[in-house]
């Protein structure tokens, strides 16, 4: 009874916990400004299934593509023995499924001690991949410090929670004659426990317990510190794809509105319409909320600045570092909110400060960072938004734009000629 009420005390704990930075990461992201994703809901849909749940975008590199579904698969159906674990541990039973499920419980405990090795395996190839092969993309500038931390903690957390998992199996398949034949991997390791006693293989097996179920509830509220946060948002983020052509430029309609107002100054403006304030991104409360969201969905895997050809020449653009700068300044952003009784105070700090110009300006608009992007990412928006605030607000172009600009307005044409002028080579002989 002891056991029980300590679990669920420290159970709701968690819970809290997680809802309550989940709140604020939800509160973050909601500082952008509205944006109406509501339609097309079977589009949508579609979309999530095909990118999030069917991992669509995944096969374009085989090899990761391959290990990371062993541990997305691991990771959805072992949940299904945390379940179990979280039920045991309320009600004070030792397996509550293995009664009501006879031969098959047999069955699925055997399936998810493969399919754990499974998961362990992918785990040290992908640490192999990180730091023995050094994969370029994973070893960017970018990813120095707590980004590469919090890849290999991820990574390590996963071993460690399956080898308790299999440790537990173990002493309990030792112990209880019930589970004879089930568990091929624990198998392995029940020769340990031959020689010791059955109160000793009991404390063993609730330790065991007690830690793995203790290290999946710290896990969870790692999650939303961790860019491993993906696993949670990828679902929303792919459902809120932006369904037009990636191509295709979204109008302002403050910008929009204000032209027809001065091409035909007799028309009423719109209702509720006030004249705009400011243009493009300055601060992540200018992006919009699916922007937001996309910096905190971002894997960090770095298929957008390994695609990206401006990366590739030599430039200092990287896709993956505009997303992660966007998280970090919103993160910073959230903290001062929360530091000042729910309102923004000014810091002196904006969305600027992380991105340089340099890094804007390199950008060819190509979208090829969107096609990568495992969960619908699109970088460039954001860089396109924050170049509309450094053209339209500081007037702070490279200079072969602010030739192109003054030409289009003195002659209706990128180029130096007037309308008259152009065609004088004709008359050349």
């Amino acid at each position: 009874m002891i056991a029980q009420g300590i679990f669920v005390v420290v159970l709701a704990a968690s819970i809290y916990l997680f809802s309550r930075n989940v709140g604020k990461i939800a509160r973050n992201i909601h500082l952008g400004r509205d944006l109406d994703m509501s339609n097309r809901k079977g589009e949508r849909f579609r979309t999530m299934m095909r990118v999030a749940f069917g991992q669509s975008k995944m096969g374009t590199r085989p090899v990761p593509a391959f290990f990371h579904l062993l541990i997305y698969v691991g990771f959805v159906l072992i949940n299904i023995e945390v379940m179990e674990i979280l039920i045991d541990g309320v009600a004070g039973t030792h397996r509550i499924f293995q009664p009501l499920l006879g031969g098959f419980y047999t069955f699925l405990l055997s399936f998810f001690e493969i399919l754990g090795a499974l998961v362990l395996i992918a785990c040290v190839v992908f640490l192999y991949r990180r730091h023995i092969q050094k994969l370029f993309r994973l070893n960017m500038p970018e990813m120095k410090g707590w980004p590469a931390k919090d890849a290999t903690n991820i990574l390590l957390i996963e071993i460690i929670l399956m080898m308790a998992l299999f440790t537990m199996n173990a002493a309990d398949r030792s112990f209880q004659l019930s589970t004879e034949g089930a568990m091929p991997i624990s198998s392995m390791l029940a020769p340990l426990f031959d020689n010791i006693g059955n109160h000793s293989l009991h404390t063993i097996e609730r330790t065991a317990w007690w830690f793995h179920i203790l290290g999946i509830l710290a896990f969870l509220n790692y999650l939303p510190f961790s860019k491993h946060f993906h696993i949670i948002l990828a679902f929303p983020n792919t459902w809120y794809t932006r369904l037009e052509p990636k191509g295709q430029f979204a109008n302002m309609e403050s910008v929009t509105t204000e032209v027809q107002l001065m091409m035909d100054p007799t028309a009423p403006a719109p209702e509720g319409y006030e004249p705009p304030t400011s243009f493009g991104a300055k601060d992540v409360q200018d992006l919009s909320w699916k922007n937001l969201m996309d910096a905190y969905t971002c894997t960090e895997c770095g298929r957008c600045t390994s695609s990206c050809p401006a990366n590739q020449t030599g430039k200092l653009l990287s896709p993956r570092k505009v997303m992660m700068d966007t998280r970090d300044r919103l993160e910073e952003v959230g903290k001062n909110i929360d530091a000042h009784s729910g309102t923004f105070e000014e810091d002196g700090k904006n969305l600027h400060s992380y991105i340089s110009k340099e890094e804007l300006w390199a950008c060819t608009t190509c979208n090829a960072c969107a096609e990568a992007c495992p969960v619908n990412i699109n970088p460039m928006e954001i860089i396109f938004q924050m170049r509309q605030y450094l053209v339209m607000e500081q007037a702070d172009a490279p200079g072969e734009l602010n030739n192109m600009f003054s030409n289009m307005e003195n002659n209706g044409a990128p180029w130096q000629f007037s309308p008259s002028d152009r065609a004088n080579w004709t008359q050349e002989q």
